[in-house]
């Protein structure tokens, strides 16, 4: 097994009908078993690397492997090496939490028993056992970015991509989150995470790199980030290397 959870090499990217590459020759690598944060401004790339990460989108320049594996490649397999956990929920919100689970856990290939076993672990962890058999739609926010997190873990995914995991929850919530977050990593789920609360990615993230117009403009701990820049936080390193002009989303 490779070293490297991901590993992205001369990265080139273009949507359609742009003029302009969203990424030319972009290179990067997160360890196994890093909590590893990717942040940036508005419209700087991040959500658009990360759907590259995760094969929603199609690229043809350059590489992206994970786990030593290119994502190109046996689309079912690749699949079974992440979870990713979207801003958007991703689930139907007419099924509950328990009829959500064995859809996607079916779908990523577990058997029925595994499904039923995995989906009690999760509904205690993330406490949704009382909601269990009820509509998501029905459900609060706070609950609803849980049962996107059940579903993004379900089938154990040695890799978890979070695009804002956190976002409009209280916060009892986003600190459960953040915690099993933790608890997963320990275990030695790669966290690969995005969000704009950065005083959350502070406490959550171990190695971090900030994107800016398509590039890696910074990557390493936050510690020897901060200490290389003179700043005493995640916010004021944010703003120290992509400005403080106002960004368009």
């Amino acid at each position: 097994m490779s070293n490297y959870a991901v590993s992205i090499h001369n990265l080139g990217f273009r949507y359609p009908g742009s003029a302009s590459n969203c990424f030319q020759q972009l290179n990067l690598e997160v360890a196994v078993g890093e909590r590893f944060g990717l942040f940036g401004p508005n419209g700087a790339g991040k959500t658009t690397l990360m759907n590259c990460m995760t094969g929603l989108l199609s690229f043809k320049e350059g590489s992206i492997e994970l786990l030593g594996h290119p994502i190109t490649q046996k689309k079912k397999e690749i699949n079974k090496l992440f979870g990713f956990v979207p801003q958007d929920f991703s689930f139907y919100h007419e099924l509950s939490p328990v009829e959500n689970l064995a859809f996607f856990g079916a779908w990523s290939g577990m058997r029925k028993a595994d499904i039923k076993k995995r989906t009690t672990e999760l509904l205690e962890i993330l406490d949704l056992v009382d909601v269990r058999d009820k509509q998501v739609q029905k459900f609060s926010g706070g609950m609803k970015r849980k049962v996107n997190l059940a579903i993004g873990v379900i089938h154990n995914p040695p890799i978890l991509f979070l695009d804002e995991p956190t976002v409009g929850v209280d916060v009892q919530t986003r600190t459960a989150i953040i915690n099993y977050l933790k608890e997963l990593n320990s275990n030695g789920t790669t966290l690969i995470y995005t969000s704009h609360q950065l005083n959350e990615a502070e406490e959550l993230c171990d190695k971090i790199a900030l994107i800016d117009h398509g590039k890696i403009i910074a990557h390493n701990s936050l510690d020897k980030l901060l200490l290389e820049h003179s700043e005493l936080g995640l916010e004021g390193l944010f703003i120290n290397l992509t400005g403080k002009k106002y960004r368009e989303v």
